[in-house]
């Protein structure tokens, strides 16, 4: 996407309300670019009646006004220099920028997406053993949605990390709502990747204040579905002719009895299947989100569906154990099979890994057991469940409050 021209000028003025000493007015340099301005002082005075606005210049044909002029005249020089190179090396431009060169700070001030990519790539370089593909591609689309909002809002294509403050993060806020369509959850994730390299920046001095100061963020409570034990087993007892479909529902079924997410049973192999003294199965295995350790004693029915799958093709080739598709074909596949059953429910894959909580819940699991099956960094997270389950609750004892109204 090709940039917009820029619209640049350099105007000289004096400030007459702060004359100096010796009565003449300090002269200073205004600098527009896109309609923000930056302004200057360039260390120059000129009595008041000696100036002449509407050329930016001193009137006079003496020694001192013509060395002054000459030296307003190399001042602009200098400034449209700075100006030509930013634009022939196609470096971002905007007032401030200008002025900082020209009172000879870093010729590259640091900039918010070349940080920014170049903490990301350090992330992608470290995918898949700190950081998952999940991670990696949430960070490099939040740069995509900056670069966006930079270029609609404001005709940049970067912008130095000094002018990062309050107003731009909530801009970008009400883009990525607005224009990406984002719900709240998924907007406070791009705003924390946002600030975790503002952070970046105080760390190493490039900004001095926070503009994330007095931002808080506020996720809604999430409505997480998930299956009855009752509506399980009617997938579970569902003879299938089409074998995609069995399949699917096999693995489906696998990670409601495991609570393995998706990811965690595309990638699980027989190394992760152990046997402990008794002669029981475990699944021991670290989340590929967190990294967090799963133990998860292995049921008989999940046992007899990786038996099943033991000689498949697919699991030979990639050394796994089940023969899982990738996640959207999973997910379609998972809708045929709804309709199938006559669940109304919108099935997806990581409703299994909530049915398999929300019935270890209901069957007294206890909460610690369930934290450590899931993985979970937090026992608060495994706890949202427990409070579906009260609703559920709730709503079953509605049948029999109005069997028994008074």
């Amino acid at each position: 996407m090709t940039m917009q021209r820029n619209y640049f000028s350099i105007l000289f003025f004096i400030r007459r309300t702060r004359l100096l000493k010796n009565g003449e007015a300090p002269i200073g340099l205004r600098i527009t670019v896109n309609g923000q301005r930056a302004e200057l002082q360039i260390k120059r005075s000129v009595p008041e009646k000696q100036w002449n606005a509407a050329k930016g210049c001193a009137i006079g044909k003496d020694r001192k006004t013509l060395e002054l002029n000459q030296y307003l005249e190399m001042v602009r020089t200098k400034v449209y220099q700075i100006y030509r190179e930013l634009s022939q090396d196609d470096k971002p431009i905007n007032a401030e920028i200008l002025k900082r060169m020209f009172n000879g700070e870093s010729d590259s001030p640091q900039m918010l997406l070349e940080v920014f990519r170049e903490h990301n790539k350090k992330y992608r370089e470290l995918m898949g053993k700190d950081y998952v593909e999940g991670t990696v591609l949430r960070y490099e689309r939040t740069v995509r949605y900056l670069e966006e909002m930079l270029l609609i809002k404001y005709n940049l294509k970067d912008i130095p990390l000094k002018d990062v403050n309050n107003a731009f993060i909530l801009e970008f806020e009400h883009f990525v709502k607005a224009t990406k369509g984002c719900a709240q959850n998924a907007t406070v994730k791009y705003l924390k990747n946002l600030k975790k390299v503002v952070r970046l920046a105080l760390a190493n001095k490039w900004i001095e204040d926070d503009p994330f100061y007095d931002i808080h963020f506020h996720q809604t409570q999430s409505n997480r579905a998930f299956l009855t034990e009752e509506e399980l087993n009617l997938i579970i007892k569902k003879d299938f002719d089409i074998p995609r479909l069995e399949v699917v529902r096999d693995i489906f079924v696998f990670c409601s009895l495991t609570g393995l997410a998706f990811t965690d049973v595309q990638h699980l192999t027989p190394g992760h299947i152990s046997q402990d003294n008794t002669g029981a199965y475990w699944i021991r295995k670290p989340r590929e989100k967190t990294n967090n350790m799963c133990n998860i004693p292995l049921l008989d029915m999940p046992r007899m569906i990786m038996e099943k799958y033991k000689e498949h093709p697919e699991c030979i080739k990639k050394g796994v154990v089940l023969p899982v598709p990738s996640n959207q074909r999973m997910n379609s596949y998972l809708k045929e099979i709804a309709d199938v059953c006559c669940i109304k429910k919108t099935l997806s894959t990581h409703i299994a890994r909530h049915t398999f909580a929300c019935v270890a819940i209901a069957n007294k699991v206890s909460m610690e057991s369930i934290v450590k099956m899931l993985g979970h960094t937090d026992i608060r997270t495994t706890k949202i469940y427990a409070r579906l389950m009260d609703r559920t609750v709730s709503e079953e004892m509605n049948v029999l409050r109005q069997k028994f109204s008074v």
